[in-house]
């Protein structure tokens, strides 16, 4: 069954006329079309018997592009009613799926007034369902994404230098992706010395200096599909400190990876990770989940939560990341994209793991 195959037989099991994504990567997993609207209305219509995906003038052609022949594409140029498209698209509809955690309520009372919609039913927890197990095409791009991934991650090590600052390096990383024909996946991470403990600061103009960690945490997405990975460098010889925790990391992160296979919890992979890095008596400093889920987003379903109970199925994919975080010294996170496969897992990202060596000239 096609993604909106799917949705439509959700909707007759819940007796729910139409649903109203909104939501511009749910439109992407549902279409083939991908497009930020901003400010602008955006939506997709799906129905029993058809469908009718509702853009800006301003992207028609691209919506033409990639999703004629699956949906009626209408479109509104600045100045017209947007909502007067979508009274048509839901005519006589009086129970609706929408995604209620993208839906505002700004458009949830508009789409009350204008239409014929009396009930809101939220759609979002099933779309989220299906786009957790993903289909060999998407397996191809997001093999792509991680293979372009770790070209860049290899080009990237070999350039580093003492005295480059983290904005820096972050700009070659984003050069780098495009050069090998992807976009990024996120904000490139770049954190040295201190910033390496904390894991979401963003790149500064802090130089790299003798004795930094250096923590790069980025990827690139093909066709929308997202890699995302982590690897470590230290400015001159690592010391004692350095490797110790570098091997804790290591052991922790292949710990997770081993306990991965489908039938098992999203919570005992991260138990795997987290027993490592406990049993050393670093447990406080290991304080995020082991991992998220990948595809049209870089943070999805699942969630590595401690204690979390979601059973794994063959076609997952996430990353594994533990990590162990000293304030005011430095940190370290290794990260490998996975697809979970009925008796063990496959690794998407395959990089060098070992602790990389900067000069310090």
């Amino acid at each position: 069954m096609t993604p909106l195959e799917d949705l439509r037989a959700w909707m007759a099991a819940h007796n729910v006329d139409a649903a109203y994504v909104t939501k511009p990567v749910s439109i992407a997993y549902l279409t083939g079309f991908h497009a930020e609207p901003y400010e602008r209305l955006m939506a997709l219509t799906v129905r029993p018997d058809r469908a009718t995906l509702i853009v800006p003038a301003l992207e028609h052609e691209k919506a033409a592009g990639h999703a004629a022949g699956r949906v009626e594409i209408v479109s509104w140029r600045d100045g017209e009613d947007a909502y007067e498209l979508a009274r048509g698209a839901l005519e006589g509809c009086a129970e609706v799926g929408v995604e209620k955690e993208h839906l505002s309520l700004q458009a949830a009372e508009i789409l009350r007034a204008r239409t014929s919609v009396r009930a809101l039913i939220d759609v979002g927890p099933e779309l989220r369902r299906l786009r957790r197990i993903k289909n060999p095409t998407e397996l191809e791009k997001l093999a792509r994404a991680a293979s372009i991934t770790d070209t860049v991650g290899e080009e990237i090590i070999d350039l580093l230098r003492a005295g480059q600052t983290e904005l820096e390096v972050s700009v070659v990383i984003g050069a780098a992706i495009g050069a090998h024909g992807g976009t990024l996946s996120f904000e490139s991470l770049v954190q040295s010395g201190p910033n390496s403990a904390l894991p979401h600061v963003r790149p500064t103009s802090r130089k790299l200096g003798e004795g930094d960690f250096v923590l790069l945490d980025f990827g690139a997405a093909f066709d929308g599909y997202k890699a995302d990975t982590t690897r470590m460098a230290v400015v001159g010889a690592p010391g004692e400190q350095h490797a110790e925790i570098y091997r804790l990391v290591v052991e922790a992160h292949d710990a997770a990876i081993a306990a991965v296979r489908a039938g098992t919890t999203t919570g005992a992979v991260d138990a795997a990770a987290r027993q490592v890095i406990e049993a050393a008596g670093m447990g406080d400093r290991f304080f995020h989940r082991t991992g998220h889920g990948l595809g049209l987003e870089a943070h999805e379903d699942p969630s590595l939560d401690p204690g979390s109970a979601t059973v794994l199925e063959a076609g997952m994919v996430f990353t594994i990341e533990p990590g162990i975080y000293i304030p005011g010294w430095g940190g370290v996170r290794i990260e490998d994209d996975v697809v979970v496969e009925r008796s063990g897992c496959r690794l998407l990202t395959q990089a060098d793991r070992s602790l990389r060596v900067i000069s310090e000239r």
